[in-house]
């Protein structure tokens, strides 16, 4: 196992490596093409050589912004000059709130449908309406309502995340052995016991799963659901700096987009393992 480990992460830095020189060899300066256009406008407001590299900025410029922002990530100069560990901060706030608010509403919700055929077809027809609609579909609605950019934010996160969770939650509800049920029946198990020392060790691998894709989805959404709202957060710090032509500032953003993701998703997978078990 560990060998094979130690092979994925060679394989992995050698596959960075060859990306890094495409992606140096793809920006080296053009001596017979000047810049026109996008690219004179972006090397006007930039000044780092974009005539010569295509517009595109190179991996050193991009290091360079990787360099700027980790060393003081929580600088605060105003409104719209704040460090990248605030910016993430405002960011994952939205998500933990809003994703908290789904839990609290799709585990109960998730486990009365999930224990009945009534109100499983019941509300099945609801779900399948609400599910399908993207969630920055509500952003209107919600900053009409909420007359707030912030709240609506968190509604956003909030109606993105119930879904996966609460279907699968009552998929996994659903799905517990009915040997298991009989003998809590047969024990006189009341519905509150059944409900904790049955039902919930058994589904909780299928309800982390629902977490996990929930969480996913609210990281996605919220980096749109800023563009739109402004004021803080990842999302509007890749949005002004594209306003202001900055691509290896943007870059740089993606890239702690993308670590962050990743490292949310790690952390449902560690639960998820840690309820999974092997008959």
């Amino acid at each position: 196992m560990r060998s094979l480990t130690l092979k994925a992460g060679f394989i992995s830095v050698l596959l960075f490596l060859i990306f890094i020189g495409a992606w140096h060899m793809a920006t080296l300066p053009k001596e017979s093409a000047g810049a026109t256009g996008a690219d004179a406008e972006y090397a006007a407001l930039m000044g780092k050589g974009a005539e010569k590299s295509g517009g595109f900025p190179p991996p050193l410029e991009v290091g360079k912004a990787f360099v700027t922002y980790l060393s003081d990530p929580f600088y605060d100069r105003g409104p719209n000059d704040k460090g990248i560990a605030i910016q993430l901060g405002h960011s994952l706030a939205r998500v933990g709130l809003g994703f908290f608010l789904a839990v609290l509403v799709a585990v109960p919700l998730g486990f009365a449908i999930g224990m009945s055929p009534l109100l499983y077809r019941a509300f099945d027809p609801f779900i399948q309406v609400l599910k399908p609609i993207s969630p920055l579909a509500w952003m209107p609605l919600a900053l009409y309502t909420l007359k707030d950019s912030n709240v609506s934010g968190i509604f956003v996160i909030f109606i993105c995340s119930i879904w996966p969770m609460l279907i699968n939650i009552a998929f996994g509800v659903a799905s517990v052995r009915r040997d298991w049920i009989n003998v809590a029946r047969t024990l006189e198990v009341n519905p509150l016991r059944k409900a904790f020392l049955v039902i919930l060790p058994a589904a909780a691998p299928t309800i982390l799963t629902g977490m996990r894709i929930s969480m996913g989805i609210a990281w996605l959404v919220i980096v749109a659901a800023e563009m739109l709202v402004g004021g803080t957060g990842i999302g509007y710090f890749v949005w002004n700096e594209w306003n202001n032509l900055a691509l290896p500032n943007v870059i740089f953003a993606i890239t702690m987009i993308g670590v962050v993701g990743m490292l949310l998703d790690m952390i449902f997978g560690r639960l998820q393992k840690l309820v999974t078990y092997r008959e």
